[in-house]
């Protein structure tokens, strides 16, 4: 497979990284720090010290003083977009943080952006969608969220299109890596339960499309180094339901299976609302860039669940523990 990154010049340098304490942004960080060393800096919420490195800054999303500074010192010419506060009870708790954080965020790094002309690609994700439909949203899909989180997403993507035509959007589904705290991911989320024996408790009806922050950080690296602009989904090839990944984690890691319970959604409480199926088409970013991004999560079928207590059976030879969730779920074997 031929990337655009291996035929266009290389990112433009400096980058900066928003949003490393969470996921995509966490592993994006240690990916383009090997790749661009000294290039490169992530920043973080003040108040979040759980990330920490030579090349990592304190400065919340909504310190638009700050972020002027930061832009001055160091003159990025490309920024990956990662921030946000994606935690959804906090959200629907307390709006008003929960936009100056997702929105007011945007408009501080906009202000800094837009006059330099600087190249930014920016991480939306899926659920600005409800799910209340069979999946397989397109980007000509209206938004109709039914979080805080969602709305927010929704309302930052609108004012990026308005405000800056040049950025790229991506909406991406669940990334599936490591977390900077060792909880804050779904696998790191999910495992955390498993290993102190307490039960996790997942949907059968919310379906995703998760993928390899692997595969994530090469799709970012193309589209820094390109020119590519405008909505596009990033969701894997695969849908799954989160009591699905439970399932895989909890087989794959060993775990008691008696620890993991299913529910459909409506059973769930009030707060946070949960969506539906918000899988999504990404034939757009397909199309778009020549190849598919993404493969599968989990790389192998085998692995995939095929009924509600598939991962009640462990297979005579199948390896497990948290060696092989780490090996197997948190980085793709098909790229290493």
């Amino acid at each position: 497979m031929i990337r655009l990154a291996d035929l266009l010049p290389s990112v433009p340098l400096p980058l900066l990284i928003t949003g490393i304490a969470g996921v995509p942004g966490f592993n994006a960080l240690h990916y383009f720090s090997a790749r661009y060393p000294g290039r490169v800096v992530g920043i973080r919420q003040a108040e979040n010290d759980r990330v920490a490195g030579p090349n990592v800054v304190a400065c919340n999303a909504e310190d638009r003083e700050g972020l002027a500074r930061l832009f001055a010192k160091y003159e990025f010419q490309s920024v990956l977009d990662a921030a946000g506060n994606c935690a959804l009870k906090p959200c629907e708790l307390d709006p008003p943080l929960a936009w100056r954080i997702n929105v007011e965020g945007v408009r501080n790094l906009l202000s800094q952006v837009v006059p330099r002309g600087i190249r930014l690609v920016h991480l939306s994700c899926d659920l600005v969608f409800s799910g209340l439909r069979d999946g397989g949203y397109t980007e000509d899909d209206p938004v109709d969220p039914v979080t805080v989180y969602g709305k927010t997403m929704a309302a930052a993507e609108e004012i990026l299109m308005q405000e800056y035509p040049p950025a790229c959007i991506l909406r991406i589904s669940l990334p599936m890596g490591v977390s900077a705290n060792g909880h804050a991911g779904a696998i790191d989320w999910i495992s955390s339960r498993f290993k102190k024996s307490r039960p996790a408790t997942l949907y059968f009806d919310e379906v995703r499309t998760p993928t390899y922050t692997d595969c994530m950080n090469l799709l970012y690296e193309d589209l820094l180094a390109g020119d590519l602009n405008g909505l596009f989904h990033a969701g894997g090839p695969r849908r799954l339901s989160l009591y699905q990944i439970a399932q895989i984690i909890n087989r794959l890691g060993g775990y008691d299976p008696n620890l993991l319970m299913g529910i459909p959604r409506i059973e769930a409480g009030p707060i946070p609302p949960r969506a539906g199926n918000v899988s999504m088409n990404s034939e757009k970013l397909y199309a778009a860039l020549g190849y598919n991004p993404f493969d599968a999560w989990p790389f192998c079928d085998t692995l995939v669940p095929t009924d509600r207590h598939w991962h009640y059976a462990r297979p005579a030879g199948q390896s497990h523990g948290e060696a092989t969730v780490s090996r197997l779920l948190c980085t793709n074997p098909n790229r290493q």
